[in-house]
């Protein structure tokens, strides 16, 4: 796939103001399509109006410009919630009661701790549960709803990826659990919504750090079960500071506001924070 063919998107949450770690992840997606914007902002609890706003100004003094209009997640809900009950409808889901510390506590009993992106991979308690015990705490209150991944692989068959910088993958469905496609309180997931909206903005290259590379197993599963286009990727290496750490946003002294306030251009952060291919 060409550059002038693909379709990139930057994707932030609105928990912080961006870092140097942002530009350079905003510029690589933007040498290598036509770039979109997506504001990630489902979790009302860490999300505010006023760092989407500091999103737009850092983007904009990097020099960076973006199709309109902007996809702001929180505006969209009826979309995550129409992929949900196409998923309920495939039997692929089943409601979690637990909570995370419940969850803890069990694979401490197991006497192991097996870890995926998201904390401890989810050990399967409530997949068990019968429908009469699951109408019952259904009606007594809200759930969480996971995906069977078992149940899901069954259903697709065997899946794949291909990554410009990792190269072919085979989708392994349980390699981080029963994750959860939509959370109590928000009505959706990472997992979900990113699925949801690259299919829906048309992405054809999805670049993002190779932190993130876990997750495409749970994101082609989820692509073919809904029927979704399936982009190509570029996990890229992360950019990281002088101790060998990511770069984050309670750190203030890298973000693109004080780097800004300090004097540095624009200019000098991109020559300062080029990634590897």
């Amino acid at each position: 796939m060409s550059v002038d063919q693909a379709i990139t998107r930057f994707a932030p949450s609105p928990t912080g103001r961006l870092h140097l770690g942002h530009a350079a992840a905003a510029w690589f997606a933007a040498d290598r399509g036509r770039f979109l914007l997506r504001i990630e902002d489902i979790d009302p609890s860490r999300c505010r109006p006023e760092w989407t706003t500091g999103i737009f100004e850092d983007l904009a003094w990097l020099g960076l410009s973006w199709e309109e209009p902007v996809r702001i997640q929180s505006a969209h809900p009826g979309d995550y919630q129409s992929a949900l009950r196409r998923l309920q409808d495939l039997g692929v889901l089943y409601p979690c009661f637990c909570t995370r510390k419940e969850i803890e506590e069990e694979v401490r009993r197991a006497g192991a701790a097996p870890h995926g992106i998201e904390g401890p991979v989810y050990p399967g308690t409530c997949r068990a549960l019968g429908p009469a015990e699951r109408a019952d705490r259904l009606a007594a209150g809200g759930a969480s709803w996971r995906l069977d991944a078992a149940k899901a692989a069954g259903l697709t068959g065997p899946l794949s990826w291909r990554d410009a910088r990792w190269g072919g993958a085979a989708v392994d469905p349980g390699r981080l659990g029963d994750v959860v496609v939509a959370r109590k309180d928000i009505g959706t997931s990472y997992h979900l919504a990113v699925t949801v909206d690259d299919a829906l903005q048309g992405v054809t290259l999805v670049t993002r750090g190779e932190d993130l590379r876990e997750a495409t197993h749970v994101q082609r599963l989820l692509q073919a079960l809904l029927e979704l286009p399936e982009p190509a990727y570029h996990h890229h290496a992360l950019l990281l500071d002088r101790h060998g750490k990511r770069f984050a946003k309670r750190d203030r002294s890298c973000t693109l506001q004080s780097l800004r306030e300090a004097g540095v251009t624009a200019a000098e952060i991109r020559e300062r924070v080029r990634l590897a291919e």
